[in-house]
C-alpha cells in the first residue's frame, strides 16, 4: 500500500485513491455533523440513506432489507425504526399489492431538514458536475460503481467473518 510509485499510471492510481480516501473522509464528518445536529447516531444516518437511496429508484426499501443491508438482527432493525420514525425522519407505509408487506420512507420533516442541510453542498455538488462533458461524466460513473460494487463486497466479506464461529482450538 505504501510503495513507490513509479510509473505515471501508479502515480494516478495514487493519486485518485488518496482522493477516494479524503473524500470519504469529508463526506463521513459532514455526515456526522448531520447527525449530530439532529440527535442521529452512525447507524441512523446509514439506515437513512439507504431508504433515501431506495426511494431514489422508485422501490421502497422494507425492514427486512434495511437490516440486511445494515447488518441488523430483526429486533434492532424494529427499534432503529420506531426511533427514527418518533423522530419525524421516517414513516411506514403498506404496500398496495401485499398489505402484509412495511415500506418505509423518508417523512417530509426529515427529508426538509437533510434538504436544508444538504442543499448548499448538493449547489457544490452540481457546480462541480457542470465541468465535465457527458462522455467524461460516463467514465466517472463507471469507474464510481465499481468501486462502490467493489467496496461493498469486501464489507460483505469482512461482515461475513466476523460472524463465523471461532476456529480456535
Amino acid at each position: 500500500m505504501y510503495r513507490r510509485r513509479d510509473t505515471r499510471r501508479e502515480r494516478l492510481v495514487a493519486e485518485i485513491t488518496g482522493d477516494l480516501r479524503r473524500y470519504s473522509s469529508d463526506a463521513q464528518h459532514i455526515g456526522h455533523a448531520f447527525a449530530g445536529l439532529h440527535g442521529l447516531n452512525a447507524t441512523d444516518l446509514q439506515a437513512l440513506i439507504a431508504v433515501m437511496d431506495a426511494e431514489l429508484v422508485g422501490e421502497p426499501i422494507t425492514p427486512g432489507r434495511l437490516g440486511a443491508h445494515l447488518g441488523l438482527s430483526s429486533g434492532s432493525v424494529t427499534a432503529l425504526v420506531d426511533r427514527l420514525e418518533r423522530a419525524g425522519h421516517l414513516r411506514r407505509s403498506r404496500a398496495a399489492d401485499d398489505r402484509r408487506k412495511v415500506l418505509l420512507h423518508y417523512a417530509d420533516r426529515g427529508a426538509a431538514l437533510a434538504t436544508a442541510f444538504f442543499g448548499p453542498l448538493g449547489a457544490r455538488t452540481d457546480a462541480v458536475v457542470a465541468g465535465f462533458s457527458d462522455d467524461e461524466l460516463q467514465v466517472v460513473h463507471r469507474f464510481l460503481r465499481m468501486m462502490a460494487e467493489s467496496a461493498r463486497d469486501y464489507r460483505d466479506e469482512v461482515r461475513a467473518a466476523r460472524t463465523e464461529p471461532s476456529r480456535s482450538g
